[in-house]
């Protein structure tokens, strides 16, 4: 049988998807490779958190740009509509597009009645979820025409089939750069109104909007992450959502959000909060990044808990021929060839490279100097409740949020 264009396509993201770029570079090339076979005006490739499905950041394609964010954010989370992203994902093939599934009457959509026509000209789109063969949802994907050709069910059912493939590579991106020093001496907090613009900030709020790729501290560049974290918040779906991102210079940060209630009642402000992310919070998305199975993923827990084969093939009810057999393919999957080298992987070269720095006689890393002017015992302060974990750190950066 004669090889397709759409055939041609998919072989080239294969390979796209396992060559060790980082996320921008992989979305780059992919709706380059993407357009050829499903063509478009416009598109925005989105990563996502795949234990909350909240979006982490965007690159975006043709004429989109920055300035409509909370716009988008506020139509995606708040106003009702005939599906979002999180419906996108639990559909089968996660894939659809405006008019198939408005039956060619795009106008009963409101984000499309009152965003994506007036904003931008578009008359369709298509949407995707990008689940990746371990079930995670790594990422989303949306296509734009302005045209009367719509998105048919073909291009769906081919979006369809490479959307894995397009979650390998948000996946992979994730470890495809070496890491960086960086480190929060402190939460930061922040206090976004209504509108979206931050009202009121806590110490650090400037430097940390600037490694997260905004530019000084205003509502109209507020990372597209935080502007999705914030309208979730006003949601109530969840009740304080929460997600992981990672900075220009390498860190992991959790942030959360959740409406501040007035005296009367109102709850227009939402206090964000962001700190460093612990090692329970990041080491299961780093192991899954490497694409191990559910059951390798398990080994290698049991292997950073320091269990030696016996006691891993006891406590997953194995044989220790099939433990070994499962670290074969975990040290080839992570390019490491035993288990000091696999720990080392996961814990130093993708999440704690201070851990490699020179102890303080006080026990905290001598370079992690608390800041001017915080006195001893504050939150910034080693043995506080509030202070970084030891092991905290960071990877290198992918680039965020439109750039």
């Amino acid at each position: 049988m004669a090889t397709t264009h759409a055939d041609r396509i998919r072989a080239h993201l294969v390979q796209l998807a396992t060559a060790g770029l980082d996320v921008r570079a992989f979305t780059d090339a992919a709706l380059a490779l993407l357009v050829r076979a499903v063509p478009f005006d416009s598109a925005c490739m989105a990563t996502a958190d795949p234990a909350t499905n909240i979006l982490t950041g965007t690159t975006k394609w043709g004429e989109l740009g920055d300035a409509s964010d909370e716009e988008w954010a506020r139509f995606e989370y708040l106003v009702p509509d005939v599906y979002d992203f999180r419906d996108v994902a639990q559909r089968p093939g996660q894939v659809t597009s405006l008019r198939v599934e408005t039956g060619d009457h795009a106008e009963r959509s409101a984000r499309f009645r009152r965003y994506l026509r007036p904003a931008w000209g578009f008359r369709d789109e298509l949407r995707a979820a990008l689940r990746a063969d371990d079930g995670n949802v790594w990422g989303y994907l949306a296509l734009y025409r302005h045209d009367d050709s719509a998105f048919t069910l073909a291009d769906q059912q081919f979006v369809s089939v490479v959307a894995p493939l397009l979650a390998v590579g948000l996946r992979a991106g994730l470890l495809a750069t070496a890491v960086t020093e960086g480190a929060l001496d402190a939460p930061v907090v922040l206090i976004v109104d209504g509108d979206g613009q931050i009202v009121q900030a806590g110490p650090g709020a400037e430097e940390l909007a600037a490694d997260l790729g905004a530019g000084p501290l205003h509502g109209s560049l507020l990372p597209v992450a935080l502007r999705a974290l914030t309208q979730a918040a006003r949601s109530g779906r969840p009740a304080v959502p929460r997600t992981r991102l990672r900075t220009l210079s390498g860190q992991w940060l959790v942030a959360h959000a959740a409406p501040l209630r007035s005296r009367d009642g109102s709850t227009s402000d939402i206090v964000v909060t962001i700190e460093e992310a612990r090692p329970p919070e990041i080491v299961p998305l780093v192991i899954a990044a490497f694409g191990l199975t559910r059951r390798e993923q398990d080994v290698v827990r049991l292997v950073l808990q320091g269990l030696d084969t016996g006691q891993i093939a006891a406590t997953l009810h194995l044989s220790a021929h099939t433990v070994q057999d499962h670290l074969k393919i975990i040290f080839d999957k992570t390019g490491v060839r035993s288990r000091r080298e696999l720990t080392a992987k996961v814990f130093y070269d993708q999440y704690a490279p201070r851990m490699n720095g020179r102890l303080a006689p006080n026990g905290w890393f001598a370079e992690a100097s608390r800041p001017v002017g915080t006195p001893a015992g504050s939150a910034a302060e080693p043995g506080s409740p509030t202070a970084p974990a030891e092991t905290r750190g960071g990877l290198k950066a992918v680039r965020h949020a439109g750039r």
